[in-house]
């Protein structure tokens, strides 16, 4: 029976009879101006992604093919990326991905909380009719597979399940941290909490949930209506649902180490790139040799919008204006003109002018640097022009008067920092 309940045929059936709710509302405001005008599973990644495409990736590749994405802050182009880059599903095959803004449908007021996201969402997901709900974070970047999380779920015979990971003691701060039995059931469970309890081989570790979620789909249902009826609840699966569940029901932890897709050498790549450090280091990971998140995987591959553009372009070979980028990723549509590129990020259409200078940053689209520019540990957002002879990550304390400067000294240049306000209502 065990080796049934392992079967990639068992597996299959349950992906199939599964539904999958990404909750991509988020503003996401430690990532400061970067989400002024997007959410922040909206964000670009990687040369050409967005962070939202790790979610859906890992549900296409896991056989996870019906998906609501649940939207609030500044959706717009997040919509966009959606409708023009994940329209390929098959309507006949039952399958899609369907956007799910705040719309007022039970109750008139907005998403308050990551339960009563999926709480004002429940007509839509009983109509579905699917035996599992599996909710998703819209903000990380990782390669899971979810048919492993739910075979475990159902071998556990499970309420719930939550995927869990070790983390740093200091992170879990910002963390729901668990604690479990000799089997993996949740007995302890803290959200965000002041002093982390560590595991108990590991004092420096700390469990913690990856905000990633599989229950059986009535019990759900029964739960969020039991959730909204509670006045004294913030209608949180973190805060409310489970602290309340684990008292009562079989509530079990699911590890990332056991579904964790493409990890090498007991390196299981999984990112929280909520701050503009986190953005920067996970986005210079890339540059190495061997990232540890491979994104030529063939078998796992991450799938995005994809721009008609044409190949990127490197001019000029004089000794004092040569066009070259070493240990960098460039992506299509890139013209790098007399200069140099080091150790960084371009993302699709950017434009280096001669004489310029790139180190160690990451460039967002449509960016265009001008002549005799220098930038060092910069993030610089879509659409910015900096001017001729411009210094970037040189000086912080001038840094400090123009742009944001990190705790770790990472300069962010967005547009509206340079005067070039793209977002007009009047």
């Amino acid at each position: 029976m065990q080796q049934d309940l392992n079967s990639s045929r068992f597996i299959s059936a349950l992906t199939k009879n599964t539904v999958a709710l990404i909750l991509a509302g988020g503003r996401g405001s430690r990532l400061k101006n970067m989400t002024d005008w997007r959410a922040k599973p909206a964000v670009p990644f990687g040369g050409k992604f967005r962070i939202i495409d790790f979610p859906l990736s890992n549900c296409m590749n896991s056989g996870v093919r019906r998906i609501g994405v649940v939207t609030q802050y500044k959706s717009h182009s997040l919509m966009q990326h959606i409708q023009r880059g994940w329209g390929f599903l098959r309507g006949e095959f039952n399958e899609f991905v369907e956007l799910l803004p705040a719309q007022q449908r039970i109750q008139e007021e907005w998403y308050k909380g990551t339960a009563d996201a999926v709480f004002q969402n429940l007509d839509i997901l009983r109509n579905i009719g699917a035996e599992y709900v599996l909710i998703l974070a819209g903000d990380h970047i990782y390669k899971m597979d979810y048919g492993q999380m739910l075979a475990a779920h159902v071998r556990n015979k499970a309420d719930m399940t939550v995927a869990c990971i070790n983390v740093p003691l200091e992170d879990a701060k910002g963390f729901g941290v668990i604690g479990v039995d000799e089997n993996d059931r949740v007995v302890e469970f803290a959200e965000k909490p002041v002093n982390p309890k560590p595991l108990p081989d590991n004092p420096e570790q700390a469990f913690a949930s990856m905000g990633i979620y599989v229950f059986n789909a009535s019990f759900l249902y029964e739960q969020l209506i039991r959730d909204a009826d509670d006045p004294r609840s913030n209608h949180d699966f973190g805060q409310d649902i489970i602290p309340y569940m684990i008292r009562k029901y079989r509530v079990y932890a699911h590890r990332f180490t056991d579904s964790c897709v493409g990890a090498t050498d007991g390196n299981y790549y999984w990112r929280d790139v909520g701050t503009v450090d986190a953005y920067w280091e996970a986005n210079m990971e890339l540059t190495k040799v061997v990232p540890e998140l491979n994104l030529y995987d063939k078998t796992w591959p991450i799938w995005t919008y994809q721009e008609q553009l044409p190949p990127a372009k490197f001019v000029f070979n004089n000794p004092e204006r040569c066009g070259r980028a070493t240990d960098s990723v460039v992506s299509g549509g890139c013209i790098i003109s007399g200069s140099s590129v080091t150790d960084s990020v371009l993302f699709s259409d950017v434009r280096v002018n001669s004489y310029s200078s790139i180190e160690s940053s990451v460039i967002l689209p449509n960016v265009d640097v001008g002549r005799y520019v220098t930038l060092k540990r910069v993030v610089v957002d879509k659409g910015a022009r900096i001017p001729d002879g411009m210094q970037i990550g040189i000086d912080h304390e001038l840094d400090r008067q123009r742009f944001y400067v990190s705790e770790k000294g990472i300069v962010l240049v967005t547009p509206e920092m340079l005067g070039q306000g793209q977002h007009y209502a009047r």
